[in-house]
């Protein structure tokens, strides 16, 4: 059972040829009301798993040019089970993922766990990654996590003076508190949206200033895009 830094390391040190990183640690108070673990009970901490930039990207693409499907119908998915239920084993924990019911709290979780707050594009944005980050998955404890707290800094969106996010998407689709899907969604099934946005990833992400140097690679960008339901 995982109590001290030093077992943290040894996770992180699993999640490395991945690509992968602990992303920070949610501790539960007594009494508040916290995910079920596999065994019954309630949760006492979460660790979240995620990607920073592309860094999951080599290894993702090395396990699905090695499946006879190319990894099935939800390739990213499975490979982030097949990495992280191992290492769930190891150290006595419950796997939880954002792809699998019953829905556990991802965003509130790194919320809570990072200091982060949503962008205008709804996704949660991070003062050093910017939108280049993602969670694959997130370890559920008996027993409280100690870690260093993650340093909870302003909203970089506050600081940000011409925000680009919000006048760079071709139907204006991207509001200060509001993301109008339907139009996105409209827009990336013409052929402007197919060699745009479709073939380069969303262009109003793209323009966003922080964090740019973990934008993903292009080949990892049409993969989300491909990914949409349209």
């Amino acid at each position: 059972m995982i109590t001290s830094g030093h077992d943290l390391e040894t996770i992180r040190a699993a999640l490395r040829p991945h690509g992968l990183f602990l992303r920070g640690v949610v501790n539960f108070a007594a009494g508040e009301a916290a995910s079920t673990l596999s065994d019954g009970r309630p949760a006492a901490s979460v660790v979240l798993i995620g990607n920073i930039g592309s860094s999951l990207w080599p290894a993702f693409s090395r396990w699905r040019n090695n499946q006879p499907d190319g990894g099935g119908s939800d390739p990213l998915d499975t490979w982030s089970k097949e990495v992280i239920d191992p290492i769930a084993v190891m150290a006595d924990a419950t796997a939880w993922f954002p792809s699998d019911p019953p829905w556990q709290p991802f965003q509130q979780w790194a919320m809570r766990a990072e200091g982060l707050k949503a962008s205008p594009l709804g996704i949660l944005i991070h003062p050093a990654y910017g939108l280049w980050h993602g969670y694959r998955g997130a370890l559920g404890f008996a027993v409280p996590v100690e870690d260093e707290p993650a340093p909870h800094g302003a909203h970089p969106c506050d600081a940000c003076p011409d925000q680009p996010c919000l006048t760079t998407c071709p139907v204006a689709a991207v509001h200060e508190h509001a993301f109008d899907v339907p139009a996105c969604r409209s827009h990336l099934r013409t052929p402007q949206g197919q060699g745009g946005c479709m073939a380069r990833g969303c262009l109003a992400r793209a323009a966003c200033p922080v964090g740019a140097e973990y934008r993903y690679e292009d080949t990892q960008l049409r993969f989300h895009m491909a990914a949409l339901s349209l």
